[in-house]
């Protein structure tokens, strides 16, 4: 069974008003738009185009979420749970209503995610630096009282990280906060920047967006990473992670669980947020698609979900897919064949195949992304 997928896009604030409108060539509407998801999430189920919504189909058991992103501003600071964590998180607010401004978790499950950039330019923060590789940037900023006080809780034993994020979410810092900002706004595009200036004119126009935001100076402590179109970045539980800005698709576990550190008006439940993330640091790879032909793949560690590219130029691309696929049109005209149907999706839509389907074949001149269950 193929059915042809669409939704509306959710208007955050932090959503662009013409990056998605540019991808399927139309009129901005104005207003922002943010995500467009293709899945059978609660939150917001895909529009079959026949009627009614896909969670009727699959009756809610789709375990992975397929969505297009569009960010003009950055995203909150925020990191998912284990799945442990969620399924506990989730019986211990079970007496919370499910809109409930104080519930930390919407679902009882895990949300592992990949970002693949379709803009040339999408960046992001994702992980936090090593602590030696923070205290040189450190070095290139004016030594205030607050980049000092910085410095100190970076260099004591222990989990310096962990201490130094509550110490900034939870107002120990006071007027630390904006001494630091100060100092890295004042030393973004300056000389003493250095190696680090790419880094600090990001966290500077972070700072634009969220004035006197302690996330500012999280942000200040992990990697800036540049995607260029068709790169990705895989986030694992735990990890600390911000979209910043630029075009994408995005894929995860079937999950709305969000815990905040940052560049938000939204709440931080600090002490909860400290139990889930993990502060151990490192560089956080970039994926570059292992391409066979026309189909390129992106590895991820997850059973939840896969992910391929294809590119056509006129010759039709079979692929085999094992359970309910979704292939999402992001350039181009593509048509999606099955075992008996043949459907037709824009650029922004997407084909969905029951698990009868065995194997698609694509047709047409452009590019989409397929989605499955992973292995």
């Amino acid at each position: 069974m193929l059915l042809h997928l669409t939704n509306a896009p959710r208007d955050y604030a932090w959503g662009s008003d013409s990056l998605l409108a540019e991808l399927e060539g139309r009129e901005p509407t104005g207003a922002p738009e943010a995500e467009v998801w293709f899945g059978d999430h609660p939150g917001d189920p895909a529009d079959v185009t026949d009627g009614g919504t896909l969670d009727t189909v699959t009756g809610g058991k789709l375990p992975y979420l397929l969505k297009l992103l569009a960010a003009a501003q950055p995203l909150s600071i925020q990191v998912h749970p284990t799945i442990d964590q969620a399924r506990d998180g989730w019986r211990r607010e079970s007496a919370l209503a499910p809109d409930a401004p104080e519930r930390n978790y919407r679902d009882a499950n895990h949300k592992p995610e990949l970002l693949v950039a379709l803009s040339d330019r999408f960046e992001s923060l994702s992980g936090l630096r090593p602590v030696a590789e923070t205290l040189a940037l450190l070095d290139a900023l004016e030594a205030t009282p607050g980049v000092v006080a910085l410095r100190a809780r970076l260099s004591t034993d222990g989990d310096a990280l962990r201490e130094t994020i509550e110490w900034l979410l939870d107002g120990s810092a006071g007027d630390a906060v904006d001494e630091i900002i100060d100092a890295v706004v004042q030393s973004a595009g300056g000389e003493a920047a250095g190696e680090w200036a790419t880094t600090l004119r990001a966290v500077a126009t972070i700072a634009e967006t969220y004035p006197g935001d302690p996330g500012v100076v999280v942000a200040l402590l992990m990697n800036h990473v540049v995607l260029r179109r068709g790169q990705g970045v895989f986030l694992r539980a735990g990890l600390l992670h911000a979209y910043l800005s630029g075009l994408g698709v995005e894929i995860m576990a079937a999950s709305d669980n969000v815990l905040r550190g940052g560049l938000t008006p939204k709440r931080i439940d600090v002490p909860e947020l400290l139990a889930i993330v993990d502060t151990t640091p490192g560089v956080v790879p970039v994926l570059r698609p292992e391409a066979a032909g026309p189909v390129a793949s992106y590895d991820v560690p997850v059973s939840d979900f896969a992910l391929r590219r294809v590119t056509l130029s006129g010759d039709p691309v079979t692929i085999d897919v094992e359970g309910p696929a979704m292939v999402l049109s992001t350039a181009g005209d593509v048509s999606v064949g099955g075992v008996d149907a043949t459907v037709d999706i824009a650029v922004g839509s997407v084909a969905y195949a029951s698990r009868e389907e065995n194997s698609l074949t694509l047709s047409g001149v452009g590019e989409a992304f397929v989605a499955t269950p992973g292995h």
